[in-house]
């Protein structure tokens, strides 16, 4: 009986072989957050961290709402020509606002009281820089996404002080979107954004901009 044993346990290394050590890890994985009693957002402890949160959320969503209305602009000008496709970023944009409808709506967070007026701005922005053509086009995304993507980090760094074990979940969306935006404002770069003209006060006066439309939505 012993010396069964004792074979049997020699035998487990070669029995379990890494691979399938690693295939089941990957299987595990996923169910240690999968069991928690939200989605995204942990339930706040206190009223300060559950107003910080909605602050977060609602100038989040706010900004990807005015993105969308930015490409739809842009795309009402430019979605026949050439540089349409290009446009095609917006697919991302409407993934980033659908998500953070979602999490609103599961979190009870109040929008912005100012998305009508984005709704209007961001389309005028949107269609007026592409009145200047594909690089006109390129350099407000560039100056809007470099914007939200900076934004984003805030948040990030913001959350990993925090307690990033408890805002993983939310980590991984921000960090996901960021990351998005920075594909987005590359893009921008490659296609001749910094030949638009005026360039560079057309980027600075659009980041002003979206500074004061982020203090507006967090407090609004």
């Amino acid at each position: 009986m012993q010396r069964a044993a004792h074979v049997a346990s020699c035998s487990w290394p070669q029995i379990v072989k890494p691979a399938m050590i690693r295939h089941s890890l990957k299987c595990r994985a996923p169910l240690q957050h999968s069991s928690r009693a939200y989605s995204v957002v942990p339930p706040p402890r206190d009223d300060d961290e559950r107003d910080a949160v909605h602050r977060m959320l609602r100038v989040d969503h706010a900004g990807e709402y005015g993105a969308n209305r930015i490409y739809a602009g842009q795309m009402a000008v430019l979605g026949r020509s050439r540089t349409g496709p290009l446009i095609q970023m917006w697919d991302q944009e409407k993934k980033h606002l659908a998500k953070f409808n979602e999490i609103l709506a599961e979190n009870r967070v109040r929008p912005t009281a100012l998305l009508p007026f984005w709704n209007i701005a961001g389309f005028v922005l949107g269609a007026s820089s592409a009145l200047l053509g594909k690089e006109g086009a390129m350099a407000c995304t560039v100056a809007v996404e470099e914007s939200i993507s900076e934004h984003y980090n805030s948040q990030i760094r913001a959350l990993m002080e925090n307690d990033p074990e408890r805002y993983f979940e939310l980590l991984q969306v921000i960090k996901e979107f960021r990351d998005d935006e920075m594909d987005h404002h590359d893009t921008g770069l490659e296609h001749e954004a910094e030949s638009a003209p005026g360039y560079w006060l057309l980027k600075n006066v659009i980041q002003l901009g979206c500074k004061a439309a982020i203090y507006a939505s967090q407090r609004v």
